[in-house]
């Protein structure tokens, strides 16, 4: 008899697990609060970028990532990344083939001011991640899986210091394991689990501008700004929260960024902001990915992270293979829960 797994939260990481879990032939309820997409998911850049400042302890995921994305493409058709590449300038270390001025314009001839030399990453991409997450789960529904929306989890039913299933306002739902992968809100669940996870809810800023299409060929990070365009003309920005201040409100960055968009490329005639949100990203403390069984109890595993989209696809298949398989990781080694017991 396959196991019965419930997913809390159907965002683009649990969307993902849902995804390969049932593909490896569990039984797979998916558990969320509000409605599909509805967290940060529905607040991201969605760059799916590779590189990383720093020693990383995840660099096999990371480098994994892409080709995990374009497998899940050969399985999901409609699924649409763009791989359009991603040009990076300015300070800062970048793990990319360096190009100059006249590459630099054959890639985006709208940039006013190029600079004399760039770093161009042509394998990556981006995607609309909530409409990647509706597609994960109907992926998911497809081979079996059932969705239950505006379904808060109350509390967790155990037996004999093991999971049993999760108790919500109109039930108790039994299962074999249970899955967080509720971004921001796992603390809390974990709490009731009497296991304690350091996991910070790190704002940061996401806007959707209307403006004239094919202003923007790549993902651009530059001092000025993070962009990149869809093929509607609809341009997408990330930007770093300051402040509640007014003056660095959603709306006000949104409107200084409109202008430096304006300043730094030709034919940006207007430029309306259509949405500028704050998106809490759940980042471990130690800046690592939390992903294992819960330490002290059976039958709970977590699965918290920072990038989620970048990581989704790699990690949704390593848990399912270690859930369904019992076949542990290695790549996912320095992520366990453990860490953190004293």
């Amino acid at each position: 008899m396959s196991e019965r797994i419930i997913v809390i939260g159907a965002g683009i990481v649990g969307a993902s697990l849902a995804y390969h879990l049932t593909m490896k032939g569990a039984q797979v309820i998916v558990i969320e609060a509000n409605e599909v997409a509805s967290g940060v998911t529905g607040r991201s850049f969605a760059w799916i970028n590779t590189s990383h400042g720093g020693p990383d302890p995840v660099a096999p995921l990371r480098a994994a990532a892409i080709a995990e994305y374009r497998r899940l493409q050969s399985e999901l058709p409609e699924l649409n990344v763009r791989w359009t590449g991603a040009l990076s300038y300015g300070e800062g270390v970048f793990h990319a083939p360096s190009i100059y001025s006249a590459q630099i314009l054959d890639l985006e001839p709208n940039l006013k001011h190029p600079p004399e030399r760039a770093f161009f990453a042509a394998d990556e991409g981006a995607l609309d991640a909530v409409q990647a997450t509706h597609i994960l789960i109907a992926g998911a529904q497809a081979h079996g899986a059932t969705l239950l929306t505006q379904t808060p989890v109350l509390g967790f039913q155990t037996l004999n210091g093991s999971v049993t299933g999760v108790i919500t306002a109109t039930g108790n739902v039994d299962a074999d394991i249970v899955v967080l992968a509720a971004g921001t809100a796992i603390p809390q669940l974990a709490d009731q689990l009497n296991v304690t996870l350091p996991i910070d809810a790190s704002p940061a800023l996401f806007i959707r501008y209307k403006t004239q299409p094919h202003r923007v060929n790549t993902i651009i990070s530059s001092p000025e700004m993070e962009i990149r365009q869809d093929a509607d003309g609809t341009l997408l920005a990330a930007e770093d929260y300051i402040d509640d201040a007014p003056h660095n409100s959603a709306h006000a960055i949104a409107l200084k960024t409109a202008k430096a968009i304006q300043n730094e490329l030709h034919g940006v005639i207007s430029i309306a902001p259509e949405v500028a949100c704050v998106g809490l990203r759940p980042i471990p403390a130690d800046g690592i990915p939390i992903i294992g069984y819960l330490p002290n109890i059976g039958g709970a595993y977590v699965c918290a992270m920072h990038p989620g989209v970048t990581l989704a696809a790699v990690v949704g298949r390593l848990v399912a293979e270690e859930i369904v398989d019992a076949a542990p990781a290695a790549a996912l080694a320095p992520c366990r829960p453990e860490r953190f017991q004293s």
